[in-house]
């Protein structure tokens, strides 16, 4: 938990206190970052635990947990697969987030593989139950990451590196996105070239939905907000 958070405040994903990640170790105990306390510089006896409720069980621990578990145990609840959350506002990223933006879809072949398909949540205020169901209503059992309108992002994982691991590849794959609006171009896989990349991503063991409408073009569609971005080039 305190490695996780150095990385992700050493990274610039978080900055002050922001962000917040957690694991769950039974069917009704998660460990989850306390508040008020910047991720690169936590120690073990500052990681809090709470019940699915949200209640902290630590009663002596002096730290109080983040306000925002109950986005975590949400997911949680949705999905049993999940045993770890981290939620931050990496830079690259949330310029997407804040842009309501999609995230666009059928150009990089690691965003499709490990990220698949990320969704926009509607923004809700944070710390509020209605973060959590705003989510809940854009993921299915194939998402790993979702966009926080005008807020950030949250990835889950069956582990905790598994989580943060997600949270780096969106970010640097957002960087890239916004490094290829300076170059005046960018290069969209085809559909036989999705269609492609999807099956090696079922052999992965990651099935991907999307590859039922991948050949007919259905991967892309929602990019022209990204695309919208590039110089217009002028008529002659």
């Amino acid at each position: 938990m305190c490695d996780v958070g150095y990385r992700i405040w050493h990274r610039g994903y978080c900055a002050g206190n922001e962000g917040n990640h957690s694991v769950r170790i039974s069917d009704d105990r998660v460990l989850c970052t306390p508040t008020g306390v910047s991720k690169g510089f936590l120690a073990p006896d500052q990681i809090t635990v709470v019940d699915m409720d949200g209640n902290q069980i630590d009663k002596k621990n002096k730290m109080k947990r983040t306000s925002e578990v109950l986005l975590h145990l949400q997911i949680y609840k949705a999905r049993s697969d999940i045993r770890s959350v981290v939620h931050s506002h990496p830079p690259h990223a949330t310029a997407f987030a804040m842009a309501n933006i999609p995230i666009p879809e059928g150009i990089h072949p690691e965003a499709e593989v490990f990220l698949g398909k990320v969704p926009m949540a509607a923004y809700a205020t944070p710390s509020y139950k209605e973060l959590g169901e705003s989510v809940l209503t854009v993921m299915n059992q194939e998402t790993n990451t979702v966009m926080l309108g005008n807020h950030g992002a949250v990835c889950f994982d069956s582990t905790l590196m598994g989580a943060y691991y997600k949270l780096e590849i969106l970010d640097a794959y957002c960087r890239i996105l916004l490094l290829t609006i300076g170059l005046g171009q960018i290069n969209q896989l085809t559909p036989r070239q999705m269609y492609d990349l999807l099956e090696v991503k079922a052999k992965f063991g990651m099935p991907d939905a999307r590859i039922k409408t991948a050949m007919e073009g259905g991967i892309g569609k929602e990019n022209h907000g990204y695309l919208k971005a590039f110089p217009q080039k002028k008529k002659k």
